[in-house]
């Protein structure tokens, strides 16, 4: 056991998060996410929602604070202004930072150059969102 690490997050995912450099990608996605087939390691946290996993994380990985938004999300396909529920609770976890969209397929392209992809348990429809790692200040 270690201090103030979310006891969610497996060491697989701890080394992937310390392993990433500035600018790298890691997607969170939901339980109907292709995460095997993007080609991009994939990590399981089955039976763990997109939310608790986006808040463990965050709790460790700076977000990209010299990219317009660090964190992005699926459109709903066939409305791309909607907000999903699901989109609204992820701006509460990561309030100072903007998320923007992506088109369906534009997500999954950006996704398959992803350091690594996340499959949760998640069954909230567009429960995925890809983050942008940041640096840590001095």
């Amino acid at each position: 056991m270690l201090y103030n690490i979310p006891p969610i997050l497996s060491p697989d995912l701890l080394w992937t998060l310390r392993a990433m450099g500035h600018g790298d990608e890691i997607v969170i996605g939901d339980a109907n996410f292709p995460a095997e087939g993007l080609g991009p390691k994939c990590l399981r946290l089955d039976g763990i929602s997109a939310t608790d996993t986006l808040a463990a994380i965050v709790k460790l990985l700076p977000l990209d604070t010299f990219v317009p938004a660090p964190a992005h999300t699926m459109q709903v396909v066939g409305d791309p202004n909607a907000v999903p529920e699901i989109v609204a609770e992820f701006q509460t976890l990561i309030p100072d930072h903007k998320i923007g969209t992506l088109e369906r397929f534009d997500f999954y392209a950006r996704a398959a150059k992803a350091f690594a992809v996340i499959q949760t348990g998640e069954t909230r429809l567009y429960g995925n969102i890809i983050l942008t790692k940041g640096v840590i200040g001095s």
